[in-house]
């Protein structure tokens, strides 16, 4: 979802019919989807250094309410699940990024079959 979230801001018309849409719906697919993984992670007590410190965030749980907003029905579009995590939240885009690339290389690091 990151590389289609990443290729759609990238397009040159950001302003054709459906672009909010379609960013929108990547972005809140990786988002949601990273939160699972952040659940997995504490679930089975996995522990890297640059990890643990991401996730002490607040943005932790926002994140979670975000994913429940993502994942179960909303009535209202704008449900504050989605606001919570872009209006109080720190730094979000850069803290997802962070976590994300960081859980990448540590599933590739212990994870790698030789």
């Amino acid at each position: 979802m990151r590389v289609h979230f990443d290729g759609l801001l990238s397009e040159t018309e950001p302003h054709r019919v459906g672009w909010d849409i379609e960013t929108n719906m990547y972005m809140s697919y990786w988002y949601a989807g990273l939160y699972v993984v952040i659940e997995g992670w504490e679930e089975l007590q996995l522990h890297d250094p640059v990890i643990e410190p991401l996730l002490t965030s607040p943005n932790v749980e926002l994140l979670r309410r975000y994913r429940n907003g993502v994942f179960h029905f909303q009535a209202e579009y704008h449900d504050e699940r989605f606001l919570g995590l872009i209006r109080d939240g720190q730094n979000v885009v850069e803290w997802v990024r962070t976590v994300n690339q960081q859980f990448g290389r540590y599933f590739l690091e212990h994870l790698r079959v030789t």
